[in-house]
């Protein structure tokens, strides 16, 4: 069914004082179709009331925007009609009066004879012909409430909106007007939006249930599908087989917002230092030699850290993603390069590891990684990973070993993916071996190794030298994932939070600077020094500047965004990519999928402080849009359901549900402000 009204990205903004603002919603994007009902549910002031009130017209959207049959709302207009939980009656007139007010006003085009009729309808519906000559004073709350339904129905509107309509009414009248509701919107296929805090009057009424996380920047975290028959009946919903879990499930959401807003700041932070306001000013920085640390090397090379105040940026050159774990683990190393599971993985304790709180606000890069096999599979023919199964089957005695660069790295994730996608298992049919870039071709030349999936320029050299192939890019697998990220410790950016959007910003306009293809000559100079990368630029070249070898027989080809460091939304933290992540760290036994899976992508995942970084840099900072989509093997990832998603997998490790501890530093506030 086609899209009815569209919340397409809306923001709001409310100035505060001292020139200020606080942002109220962030990013709220929701199709619904006609007919559908829909209830928002979320802690008070998580600004469920203000989105209601942009799609009444009531209010207007700090950017985005809300589209009823493909027109924009810019006022408010009979086409939606508002059910206030305070009734908004005029006490002077009766029932009748009052309805027929809002008749007479939008229909006013029509016969009087025909506006009447209209009026006695509906208060008909509403079941208030015995008090129609009644005035507000004389009835009781749920007849008042009876009164303003039936106001807003009488103007037949495409929309009914509901904002806690129920709220002030005891049990026993709030059930039945619940169920008188229910039945006129089925009748008469009205589209519905509630604004509600009750659990169970959001099952028994909605299609679709609408989590918002606790503001500022409220946004939609959870959208739970209600596939209860209707018509429904309160006693029978209870009975159906999925209410109880459907109820946990927002309970929960629920409770992990109560635990995420306890995460912000310190309350004492460190006092700044220097003209630009920042904390501190000497940053040890680690990175990997790899053609994606491009951003880094461009931030220091170029200026761009001095420019946002950071005058002493070393650059750390660290052997593995292992030591850069280590390294911000122990404080050596203030932030780092970071593989793009990295942070998810250090925070949950991947691995039986000692949970350690690491965040993003920033991705680095996009895509960049390959697929090399050894010259003996391309003497074999294989050219596609049905073709590795078929050459692995022929030497079924024989280990085939692969090489990786870190568990929560996309190298190892998408292998594995593009592996069990052809059928084979990547830890029974064959081995798979961590080993650090810079070591790939070496190993691969002695025989350690049979391939490898690893960022450049190291698919490139094993090219060059004639040592290897490339089967398949990462554009083939799934074009645009987060490759490499910024990580640094919860509590460093709690300490020292100025100095981190100062990080930010530099690193948002280097990788601006990497995406204008002008610069990328120059780039390469930079990248082949040997305290960087430390390879010949004719390593680097292929897919970053020039068209990308893959040793085989094809043409060179030229791969736009095999490099991506800046465009097309490159560096917003987006949550529903980290929830992928989550669910293959899962799928390959690394880590229990967490049930509180919203609560640690909302600890990691920041597009929050991303966002403050842009806006200060006077760049858009809307987030990715939160929906389904599909990798390469078209099995299509609904974020609403990761743990479904992992079940369909025939490939995969036994897998846990639970919940994963995070603790909350005695230095951090109560608020994320």
């Amino acid at each position: 069914m086609a899209t009815f009204l569209e919340i397409d990205h809306v923001d709001k903004v409310f100035p505060i004082a001292n020139g200020k603002e606080y942002i109220a919603l962030k990013n709220i994007e929701l199709k619904i179709k006609k007919g559908e009902f829909i209830s928002l549910i979320g802690h008070s002031g998580c600004g469920k009331s203000t989105l209601l009130n942009i799609v009444a017209g009531l209010s207007h959207a700090t950017h985005g925007g809300v589209i009823l049959e493909g027109r924009e709302i810019n006022s408010p207009g009979p086409d939606r009609m508002v059910v206030f939980q305070n009734y908004s009656l005029l006490p002077w007139l009766t029932v009748r009066q009052n309805i027929a007010l809002a008749v007479n006003r939008v229909m006013r085009h029509l016969p009087k004879g025909q506006r009447k009729s209209i009026v006695e309808e509906n208060i008909n519906i509403v079941g208030l012909k015995h008090a129609a000559n009644r005035r507000p004073g004389e009835l009781s709350g749920g007849m008042k409430q009876r009164v303003a339904i039936a106001r807003a129905l009488a103007t037949k509107p495409k929309v009914l909106l509901l904002d806690e309509p129920f709220g002030a009414l005891d049990a026993l009248t709030r059930g039945n007007l619940q169920e008188r509701l229910m039945q006129i919107v089925q009748e008469n296929n009205v589209t519905c939006i509630m604004v509600t805090h009750d659990v169970d009057e959001a099952l028994l009424l909605s299609d679709r249930v609408v989590m918002l996380t606790t503001g500022p920047e409220a946004h939609i975290g959870q959208i739970l599908d209600v596939e209860i028959p209707r018509p429904r009946q309160r006693l029978e919903v209870v009975k159906h087989p999925s209410y109880y879990a459907y109820r946990n499930e927002i309970v929960y959401f629920l409770n992990q917002q109560k635990r995420v807003k306890k995460v912000g700041q310190v309350s004492a932070p460190q006092v700044a230092i220097g003209g630009f306001g920042v904390e501190k000013i000497n940053l040890d920085i680690g990175f990997i030699p790899l053609t994606d640390c491009a951003p880094l090397i461009v931030a220091k090379e170029k200026g761009f850290f001095k420019e946002h105040g950071l005058e002493a940026v070393n650059l750390v050159r660290e052997p593995s993603w292992q030591e850069i774990g280590r390294g911000i683990a122990s404080g050596r190393l203030d932030a780092a390069q970071m593989v793009a599971g990295m942070p998810l993985s250090m925070t949950i304790g991947a691995g039986g590891k000692t949970p350690i709180p690491i965040i993003t606000a920033l991705v680095l890069s996009r895509n960049g990684n390959a697929i090399t096999l050894s010259k003996k599979f391309q003497d074999m023919g294989v050219k596609t990973v049905k073709d590795l199964k078929a050459a692995i089957s022929q030497t079924p005695d024989l280990v085939h070993t692969f090489g990786m660069v870190h568990p929560a790295s996309m190298h190892n994730l998408l292998l594995r993916y593009w592996l069990a996608s052809g059928g084979i298992d990547p830890d029974q049919d064959v081995s798979l071996t961590v080993l650090p870039p810079p070591q790939m071709v070496a190993n691969l030349k002695a025989g350690n190794i049979d391939g490898y999936c690893v960022g450049e320029p190291w698919n490139s050299r094993a090219v060059n030298e004639n040592l290897g192939y490339v089967v398949a890019t990462d554009l083939e697998i799934w074009n645009g994932h987060p490759e490499k990220v910024l990580g640094l410790r919860e509590d460093w950016v709690a300490k020292y939070p100025q100095t981190h959007i100062a990080l930010v910003k530099a690193l948002i306009q280097a990788g601006e600077y990497c995406d204008d293809f002008r610069n990328r000559e120059e780039i390469v100079e930079l990248l082949a020094r040997p305290e960087y990368v430390g390879v010949a630029p004719e390593h680097i070249r292929p897919g970053f500047l020039e068209p990308y070898n893959r040793g085989t027989e094809a043409e060179p080809e030229v791969l736009l965004r095999f490099n991506q460091f800046h465009n097309d939304q490159t560096n917003c933290p987006g949550r529903v990519e980290g929830l992928w992540i989550l669910t293959q760290l899962a799928r390959w036994g690394y880590t229990p999928f967490p049930r509180n899976w919203v609560e640690i992508l909302e600890r990691v995942r920041r597009p929050d402080l991303f966002g403050e970084a842009c806006r200060e840099l006077g760049l858009s900072d809307v987030e990715p849009d939160r929906h389904s989509f599909q990798l390469f093997d078209k099995m299509v990832f609904n974020p609403d359901d990761p743990i479904g998603y992992l079940e369909r997998f025939t490939i995969r490790r036994d897998f846990r549900v639970s919940e994963i501890v995070l603790d909350v530093p005695e230095q951090v506030t109560l608020s994320k402000n």
